[in-house]
């Protein structure tokens, strides 16, 4: 791959200063906002900040810390649902996790076939071109590796994964994720892209990236022209919140439209972030409304130190149900669940759900196979909605 020097842009240089502890995110909210730290700790947030400095050797241990400046300029100090704040600080529930406990949930290391890349579905492939991203997010469903040294793909690991790929012709798609691939020189991207642009059988690339999100400067010209020279691509962003759809972002999407890539996106959701009516309904027309088609909202996956972050599925399936007919069609996302032990995604409210009760959410995967959610129920009641199978 391309390892030659060139002078940093101006997103590797924000990217560059970006804050990497504590100390540093109250003085740039500081410098941005245009505060004092005695201002800062007289916010709703004061008490997460002071509980967060008081761990955070802990905490960075465990999952490291950084945001961008262009991220922390949209927060909104004097809100306790600050959905900039909510997703970046860290949070000492982390270090003891009373529901989760595993570090990789959905088993993607035990269908990887090569060093970075996952193979669970007969036709596709997702493959972890960078563990490193722009902006850690307190709930990353890979932080076993993400923002660890050491972690992320080498040379020949890339090698190795293009020839699995060129010899498995049952492959028709190829997703690329991380961390964040944008994360990459524009000439490795150029490579990469490339390279699978000339396998036959490939039939879709997807890029998955939060960086229109947390470093929009990221999608420059140069970018642009890479991306178009490898047409057709999709890249799928990740908005949590209208609050993330700074004017900086939606003229990235513009820029990404503008070179004819299709752009859907994923969310996560989050309690205290974005677990209301209004707070979807705003991200999805907000999202719909500037070219970019909500694609799916997660639940918050099973991993070891997110439970705080975790809404019961039933409130989600609520949700949706509310939205649907309140919006259009087109606006509304699919709402799924990613099966612990590797079964896949399924939709949270289908036909795939057969129990659901105080020991757990019991769904059947695309193969006929059972898989346990744990319960995060507000109340010790049974959930009583009709199951279509539920006596199975």
């Amino acid at each position: 791959m391309h390892t030659a020097h060139t002078p940093a842009s101006n997103w590797q240089k924000e990217l560059q200063s970006s804050a990497r502890d504590l100390r540093g995110l109250i003085e740039r909210l500081q410098r941005l906002h245009d505060v004092t730290e005695s201002d800062i700790m007289s916010t709703p947030w004061a008490e997460r900040i002071a509980a967060a400095l008081k761990n955070e050797s802990q905490l960075q241990s465990r999952f490291r810390f950084a945001v961008t400046d262009s991220y922390l300029l949209r927060a909104r100090l004097d809100h306790d649902r600050c959905a900039i704040l909510g997703q970046v600080l860290p949070d000492p529930t982390e270090l003891d996790d009373p529901v989760f406990e595993l570090d990789d949930p959905l088993a993607e290391e035990s269908h990887m076939p090569v060093p970075g890349l996952t193979h669970r579905y007969p036709d596709r492939v997702l493959w972890y071109l960078s563990h490193n991203c722009a902006v850690y997010c307190r709930f990353c469903m890979r932080k076993r590796k993400v923002s660890k040294a050491g972690t992320a793909p080498a040379g020949d690991q890339i090698a190795q994964a293009l020839a699995y790929i060129r010899e498995h012709s049952e492959l028709h798609e190829v997703i690329l994720s991380g961390g964040d691939p944008l994360s990459h020189s524009d000439a490795t991207l150029d490579e990469i892209l490339g390279a699978l642009k000339g396998i036959d059988h490939i039939m879709s690339v997807r890029i998955h990236s939060r960086m229109p999100v947390t470093l929009p400067a990221r999608i420059t010209e140069e970018l642009i022209q890479v991306l178009r020279r490898h047409a057709p691509l999709t890249l799928v962003t990740h908005f949590n919140h209208a609050q993330e759809l700074g004017e900086d972002s939606l003229e990235a999407i513009r820029r990404l439209r503008s070179a004819g890539i299709l752009l859907l996106n994923q969310s996560v959701l989050l309690k205290g972030i974005n677990d209301t009516q209004e707070d979807l309904r705003e991200l999805f027309l907000s999202l719909i409304k500037n070219g970019v088609k909500p694609y799916y909202l997660h639940q918050c996956d099973e991993v070891r130190g997110v439970s705080q972050f975790r809404v019961p599925i039933e409130r989600g399936i609520e949700l949706m149900k509310g939205l649907r007919g309140r919006i259009p069609g087109i606006a509304l996302p699919l709402y799924v669940v990613d099966l612990p032990g590797g079964g896949g995604k399924v939709p949270a409210d289908s036909s795939y759900l057969r129990r659901a009760d105080a020991e757990g959410y019991v769904y059947e995967n695309y193969e006929g196979h059972a898989y346990v959610l744990a319960p995060t129920y507000e109340s010790s009641h049974q959930w009583t909605l009709p199951l279509k199978g539920a006596d199975r």
